[in-house]
C-alpha cells in the first residue's frame, strides 16, 4: 500500500489552466487598444481600483458586492461577457454574497404646520357689536315707557337710535403656505437629506454619515425607497446605479447612470454635487 500521492493527485487541474480575472480583463483591454485611463473614464471606476483589479487585488472594492459590480462593469467596457468572470469570482471567494439586514435609518423630518392663532380682531369687533346692541335695546325700552302716558295726534313719537361706531378695520389674514408636494420637498435647510428609490430593478446600496457611521448596507428591491439624513455629509455607494432614482436636498439628480454601474457619491447641504 503506497503512502504517497495517488495518481489522481498528479492530474493537472482544469482550473489551473484558466487565466485569472485580472489577467483576462487586462488582456481584453490591451486587445481592444484601450488604456486604463480610458476604461476608467468610460466606466467611472477610479484608476487605482482598475489597476488593483487587473492585479487580482479586490481589497480596494469595498466588499464582495462591489467587487462583483466592478468586474461586470469593466468586462462590458473591454468587450467581455461579465457572467463567467463574476461566476469565477464567486467560486474563488466563497459564493455569491447575501444582502445584510438594513440598519436603522434617519428618516427625513416633516415640517409640522404652525398652530392657528386666535383672531383677536374678530373677537373685539363682536364684543363692540354686543355692547352697542345692548345699549340700543335699553334706550328703546326706556323711551317706550314714557310714550305709554302721552299720545300725540300726529302719530307716534320717533324712536331714538344710537349710531353704531364704525368697526375697526380687520387685518387681512396671512396667506396660508402652499402645501409641499412631498416630505422631500420640505427638507430642513440645515441638514443634508438623500432619498434613494429603486425604480425598476434591485440595487445594493451603502450609506455612511460624515463621521463614518454606517447607516445602511444591503439590498434595495424594486419599488422600495430609503431616506438618509445627516448634519454635514452623506457618502453613498450604489451597486446598480442605473436602477436608482436619486433626490438630494429636495432636488432630483439628473445624472444618467447605467445598469450594473457602481457609483461612489458624496453629498452635502445645498445644491447636490456628486463627490
Amino acid at each position: 500500500m503506497s503512502i504517497g500521492n495517488s495518481p489522481e493527485d498528479d492530474r493537472p487541474s482544469i482550473e489551473d489552466d484558466r487565466p485569472s480575472i485580472g489577467h483576462s480583463l487586462q488582456q481584453a483591454r490591451s486587445d481592444a487598444g484601450l488604456t486604463i485611463d480610458e476604461v476608467s473614464t468610460s466606466t467611472r471606476v477610479r484608476v487605482p481600483i482598475v489597476q488593483a483589479i487587473e492585479q487580482d487585488d479586490f481589497s480596494r472594492c469595498g466588499g464582495d458586492v462591489y467587487a462583483r459590480g466592478h468586474i461586470g462593469t469593466l468586462a462590458r467596457a473591454v468587450g467581455l461577457d461579465p457572467a463567467p468572470l463574476v461566476a469565477q469570482y464567486d467560486a474563488e471567494h466563497g459564493g455569491r454574497p447575501s444582502p445584510t439586514p438594513a440598519a436603522p435609518l434617519f428618516e427625513a423630518e416633516r415640517i409640522r404646520p404652525e398652530p392657528r392663532r386666535p383672531n383677536w380682531t374678530a373677537a373685539m369687533v363682536a364684543a363692540i357689536v354686543a355692547v352697542v346692541g345692548f345699549a340700543a335695546f335699553t334706550l328703546f325700552n326706556g323711551g317706550d315707557e314714557g310714550n305709554r302716558t302721552k299720545h300725540v295726534a300726529e302719530g307716534a313719537a320717533p324712536e331714538k337710535t344710537t349710531p353704531k361706531p364704525p368697526a375697526p378695520p380687520s387685518k387681512p389674514a396671512a396667506p396660508k403656505p402652499d402645501p409641499s408636494e412631498s416630505a422631500i420637498a420640505a427638507v430642513p435647510q440645515d441638514k443634508v437629506t438623500v432619498k434613494l428609490s429603486a425604480v425598476d430593478d434591485k440595487s445594493w446600496i451603502s450609506a455612511k454619515s460624515a463621521n463614518g457611521k454606517l447607516l445602511f448596507d444591503g439590498l434595495l428591491l424594486a419599488g422600495e425607497s430609503k431616506t438618509f439624513q445627516d448634519d454635514e455629509r452623506l457618502d453613498l455607494i450604489l451597486g446598480n446605479a442605473g436602477a436608482i432614482e436619486l433626490f438630494v436636498n429636495g432636488k432630483k439628480v439628473e445624472d444618467k447612470f447605467e445598469s450594473g454601474q457602481v457609483e461612489r457619491l458624496s453629498y452635502s447641504k445645498g445644491d447636490p454635487e456628486a463627490g
